[in-house]
């Protein structure tokens, strides 16, 4: 079992503030065991990027197809990686299980993370009070922050504000990340909930959810670009909206390619263009049709990243 190297962690002194990249978990050829040397490089290439940290075996780490084993192993190696570079690590911990959530969040506090990110249990659709028992649950487990993650359109069930609210006042829960792509309530949120920090959790609607309070973003596209997604996300706070709206602007198109399937099918083949990755989904996801293959490789040649053709 690995020393808690970052087990201190409290919520007063974690920095959610920037961009955190939600990274992909790198397979082998076949698929069967996780590539622990492209994972050493993708961490390594958002150190060089200037992100504020990462996000392992979130959805765009494929974290549903990781056996147990590997999650326990891929955590360890991220956590070692990601702070020898000085960034912050958060493990996805959800799970539709309040125990195993609770378990999972137990693991990465001992791994040395830096946070959980706890997904709203999927497929069982709980009510708010089940959401806000669930999460308590969680937030008990460890003394290690909770990010909740409150994605509606893959869970089947969202937090509503009451319930964030509720959440918000729980020791140990620190931060939402907001995919449920309605900035009026991210807008509520910051307002209702002032101690709570609020992430965008989609990466279009970044520059508008921190234009209303929040201070970052969890992101898919910074796994290509994550230079542009920190300097976006620096202008934004620091009031430059004109140099973050160039940026926004700039990688607008990559971005919408992005999501033209399944995060994170093109993300996966978006890697393969730039040689960072073998583009190896496990079922039952798979690899991106040659049409989204075409707009990504188009949108990555405006932006100068790969060639024409």
């Amino acid at each position: 079992m690995p020393s808690p190297s970052n087990s201190s962690t409290s919520p007063t002194s974690l920095n959610l503030r920037g961009c955190f990249t939600a990274i992909t978990t790198p397979f082998t050829a076949d698929g069967s065991r996780i590539d622990f040397g492209a994972l050493e490089k993708q961490i390594g290439f958002q150190g060089a990027g200037g992100v504020a940290g990462i996000i392992v075996s979130g959805t765009t780490g494929e974290s549903p197809t990781l056996e147990h084993d590997e999650y326990e192993r891929l955590v360890e190696r991220a956590v070692a990686i990601g702070h020898g570079l000085g960034l912050v690590v958060v493990a996805g911990t959800g799970s539709n299980s309040t125990a195993h959530a609770a378990a999972m969040q137990k693991f990465a506090a001992r791994a040395g993370a830096d946070a959980g990110l706890s997904v709203n249990p999927y497929y069982n659709k709980p009510t708010q009070e089940g959401l806000v028992r669930h999460f308590t649950a969680v937030a008990r487990a460890s003394e290690m922050p909770v990010i909740l993650y409150n994605v509606p359109g893959r869970s089947g069930v969202g937090l509503s504000l009451e319930t964030i609210k509720r959440l918000s006042e729980v020791p140990g829960i620190v931060a939402i990340k907001d995919a449920a792509g309605n900035v009026d309530l991210t807008s509520e949120t910051c307002a209702a909930c002032p101690g709570l920090i609020v992430l965008s959790g989609d990466d279009p609607l970044t520059l508008s959810m921190i234009g209303v309070g929040a201070v970052g973003v969890i992101s898919v596209v910074s796994n290509l670009v994550p230079r542009q997604v920190s300097e976006l996300c620096a202008a934004a706070l620091d009031g430059r909206h004109a140099e973050a709206l160039a940026v926004h602007r700039e990688i607008a198109g990559l971005t919408k390619a992005l999501f033209v399937e399944t995060n994170p099918i093109p993300v996966k083949a978006a890697m393969k263009l730039l040689g960072r990755d073998t583009g190896v989904l496990r079922l039952p996801m798979t690899g991106a049709t040659a049409g989204t293959v075409e707009r990504l490789r188009m949108e990555m040649a405006k932006m100068e990243m790969v060639e024409v053709g």
